[in-house]
């Protein structure tokens, strides 16, 4: 039977998370664009391929020091100083706010300037805060662990990258991210192909029978196998591209992980297509009873976000 998995909303469960890329160097935001010219850097995720991708930080930073720093978690267009609540990263949640430039704001909250380890519950905090900004604003999402020292630092940081951070976000206005995974169980397949492949069923009767050598019954068998299971896994994929495109505004297909899994998908949907998307995958996945659909989201357009930021601070004497 078809199972297809509700797509989580808000606080995600560990099994279905994209852990968002670990960063410490050079200022990069969040990956994972649909056509465009500006992208912020592609966002780590630990086991996931096709799940979010994210900034990184301008300046270098040590790790845990005792001086204190900014954690900015994405930029989002806000002419008035906001705040969120205590919601951020931290063993007791840091009170999250914004860091502004004309009308761009990093969303921030006060941190040792330190290396953060993509720990459960630090990856979830970010999420939670992109999660929460997400549901009023338009967001391009930094990549976890993007710690800045200065106040200073972040309002040089919108300042140079300024037309490039608004081309984004006029691009990606009221849109939403949502991964697909379709997955087969081999085992299944290949049955289905040998009841209905009039070579392949000889082959395995061929090979069944033990008479005289069956080495090159295998090799031929082997081969139709590897064949038949590629072009129906290629048919299913460009099939269901094909129905969502309707109901999407681009899409982005990631590598598949591990042997049943066929497609690793991500789609920018317009907020007033949600509910159509979601009926739409729905439908899908009813249609088809030998496959497994695991869908997830809305989150941050990780995918379709990928700009490269250098921070160039002009200093006296240097």
């Amino acid at each position: 039977m078809t199972k297809v998995v509700s797509r989580q909303k808000g606080k995600k469960t560990e099994r279905e998370r994209k852990p968002p890329r670990s960063s410490t160097a050079a200022a990069k935001p969040p990956a994972r664009p649909a056509p465009r010219s500006a992208r912020p850097a592609a966002a780590e995720r630990k086991a996931r391929a096709g799940e979010p991708s994210l900034a990184r930080p301008v300046a270098e930073v040590g790790r845990a020091t005792d001086s204190r720093g900014k954690y900015v978690y994405c930029i989002i267009r806000s002419d008035d100083p906001l705040r969120f609540g205590p919601i951020g990263i931290g063993a007791e949640p840091a009170d999250v706010h914004t860091v502004s430039y004309k009308e761009l704001a990093a969303v921030v909250s006060d941190t040792p300037v330190e290396v953060f380890d993509a720990t459960r519950e630090n990856v979830l905090a970010h999420e939670r805060v992109n999660e929460t900004v997400m549901r009023k604003h338009t967001v391009i999402p930094m990549s976890f662990g993007t710690v800045f020292k200065t106040r200073d630092d972040i309002v040089e940081l919108l300042r140079a990258a300024y037309e490039a951070f608004k081309d984004v976000l006029n691009k990606m206005e009221d849109k939403l991210e949502f991964g697909l995974k379709v997955l087969w169980e081999r085992d299944v397949i290949i049955r289905q192909i040998e009841d209905e492949d009039e070579d392949v069923r000889r082959l395995k009767g061929e090979i069944s029978s033990q008479k005289g050598s069956t080495y090159f019954a295998r090799m031929q068998y082997g081969r139709l196998m590897d064949a038949a299971l590629e072009g129906r896994s290629e048919r299913y994929v460009r099939d269901i591209f094909e129905e969502l495109r309707a109901v999407s505004v681009a899409s982005r297909a990631n590598k598949p992980i591990g042997d049943k899994m066929i497609m690793n998908a991500a789609f920018l949907v317009a907020r007033d297509k949600e509910t159509a998307f979601d009926a739409k995958v729905k439908a899908i996945g009813a249609r088809h009873d030998k496959l497994t659909f695991k869908y997830t989201g809305p989150w941050p357009p990780y995918n379709f976000v990928n700009i490269r930021l250098k921070l160039e601070r002009a200093r006296e004497g240097e």
